[in-house]
């Protein structure tokens, strides 16, 4: 009798255990997985730390006192106190809440908050500031285009981009050699064996650490004659086109589907006999007329140049481009025979004649024509939010919006169906996008957001523009 009880109790033991377990495991499946508070990038050189961000400033909405940070593939949104807020810009000056209207999009800064009910609120806010690099490591612009011109032998030096493959992929400075810093130690061995041979690296600019931090692995290895060019990619690019193989076009562009021109410099008689896919027709003899019908400079458009093996003809029209104002210019290594050679997709018959660049939409950006649709005829499953104050609504709204405004959100989820579609607007579109990335976090898995200017009357007609 005492030994069955003792099974018995083994057995309820056993599978209390497992029901427990079980539940354990279903209630972690259903809670979203905690969004990284460390890029990948920053974590290279600083640790990740309780109660701090480390990313990519994105924007900074005043009117909702709202940050919006990258942190890789992920967004986190950050209240702060314009009063309150300690800001240390990139130059060391400590100023208010204020100051972040001149924080550049894409700048790294760490954000230190607090957290309440889950909503953080930043307490301090710290521009990366630039990297210190001693004055006889460093190498100028110049110095590099000197370089680059008589080629690695002629010039006896060794150029490495330390950046992350995937950017060096998108274009890289003329004769550069990948090599991250990420990994540099397990890529030593493509360091020169002469110690002193003379080594450039760099990065994505002066607050980037790459360069830097790869200059002083390789001094640590005893080489004695390297240098810096801290000034990196943002620099050249501002006078120079960079280069890209036909793998890395392939991987980075195509693969990816980013936008970007193929412009293909050939004579058409050429050309016309295979090409790749996508490419535009831009005949060199006729640059000085085609250049006027590329999209604006301003757009910046990714453009990549292409003739028969990258040579005079690739380098003359990318020329041309820098001169015309684009900044965005890159020379497909090899040209077309280099494609050819890696046994990639060719395409026959006539190329494209009109160049047509269309920027990827960001994540959950809703097409200008849906959204007038929508408001003109509201469907029933279709719920559009316009996150602005109420002030702002006062003179003027969509009839067919509900207006909570984007700091409320949180207090106000019962309001808002989630068996429809969630269209969140605003004045700009970027507390719509900050009211995007706020609702997944809630839970929302249906929403998109309205990126343009919109202007609303009291008798509900409004006006979008792009500008």
């Amino acid at each position: 009798m005492f030994r069955n009880k003792s099974r018995l109790s083994v057995s309820v033991i056993v599978a209390t255990a497992f029901i427990l377990s079980f539940a354990t495991t279903v209630l972690a499946e259903q809670q979203p997985a905690a969004k990284p508070t460390a890029a990948q990038m920053c974590t290279t050189c600083h640790k990740a730390e309780a109660n701090t961000i480390l990313g990519l400033f994105d924007s900074v909405a005043f009117k909702a006192n709202m940050i919006q940070v990258k942190v890789d593939n992920a967004v986190q949104l950050v209240k702060f106190d314009e009063d309150d807020v300690k800001v240390v810009t990139a130059d060391g000056k400590k100023m208010d809440g204020a100051a972040l209207h001149k924080t550049k999009k894409g700048h790294a800064i760490r954000i230190e908050y607090t957290e309440n009910n889950g909503i953080k609120t930043a307490v301090t806010v710290v521009e990366k500031p630039p990297v210190k690099v001693t004055p006889e490591m460093l190498i100028t612009t110049a110095e590099v285009e000197k370089l680059v011109a008589k080629g690695p032998d002629q010039g006896k030096y060794f150029l490495y981009d330390a950046r992350p493959l995937f950017r060096f992929q998108e274009g890289a400075i003329p004769t550069a050699v990948s090599m991250p810093f990420p990994a540099f130690d397990k890529m030593a061995d493509l360091l020169p064996k002469d110690k002193n041979a003379f080594i450039v690296f760099y990065c994505a600019g002066i607050y980037c650490n790459m360069s830097s931090g790869s200059a002083d692995k390789a001094k640590k290895l005893g080489y004695t004659n390297v240098k810096v060019y801290a000034d990196g990619i943002p620099a050249w690019t501002a006078k120079h086109y960079t280069v890209l193989s036909a793998g890395s076009l392939k991987e980075a562009w195509i693969d990816k589907a980013i936008p970007y021109l193929l412009l293909d410099v050939r004579a058409p008689k050429f050309a016309n006999k295979g090409f790749i896919k996508g490419a535009v027709t831009f005949p060199v003899s006729q640059i000085a007329k085609l250049i006027k019908k590329l999209p604006p400079a301003e757009n910046n458009p990714p453009l990549v140049v292409c003739d028969e093996k990258g040579g005079k003809q690739a380098l003359q029209a990318a020329k041309a481009l820098l001169k015309a104002g684009y900044g965005n210019v890159k020379i497909l290594s090899g040209g077309f025979e280099g494609w050819k050679s890696a046994k990639f997709e060719i395409a026959t018959g006539r190329l494209a004649s009109k160049a047509v660049y269309v920027p990827k939409p960001d994540p959950g950006e809703i097409d200008i024509a849906v959204f007038k649709a929508y408001a003109a005829n509201l469907p029933a499953n279709v719920f559009i939010l316009d996150v602005r104050n109420l002030n702002e609504v006062k003179a003027g709204m969509l009839k067919t919006a509900k207006n909570i405004s984007l700091e409320d959100l949180p207090d106000h989820v019962a309001e808002i169906p989630k068996d429809k579609l969630i269209i969140a607007q605003c004045s700009t579109g970027l507390r719509a996008e900050m009211a995007y990335y706020a609702l997944k976090d809630l839970g929302f898995s249906n929403v998109k957001f309205l990126k343009a200017n919109s202007k609303f009357e009291k008798d509900g007609t409004y006006s979008i523009t792009t500008e």
